[in-house]
């Protein structure tokens, strides 16, 4: 199975890593530094949660998981009516 969100299909990203020297009398550091190739992964989780009314396991990202929270909890709470 893919590391990718089941929710939202986020995945991992390539990126390059950078190393700054610092101090470098010039200002030519730029030239001389390192660049490497690294991939970003996504905070994946597995999770129980209620989609369509049934109860289903889904791999999902962390802002995922905090959006589905939040909307259940919305719509959990009580209405105040205004006087």
């Amino acid at each position: 199975m893919a590391l990718k969100c089941e929710l939202c299909a986020k995945k991992a990203v390539a990126g390059g890593s950078h190393v700054h020297h610092r101090g470098v009398a010039g200002g030519q550091w730029k030239r001389r530094a390192t660049h490497t190739k690294r991939t970003i992964s996504v905070n994946l989780h597995w999770v129980t949660m209620s989609i369509n009314g049934s109860m289903v396991r889904v791999k999902a990202c962390a802002n995922c998981i905090k959006r589905v929270r939040f909307d259940n909890k919305k719509a959990a709470s009580p209405k105040v009516a205004a006087a």
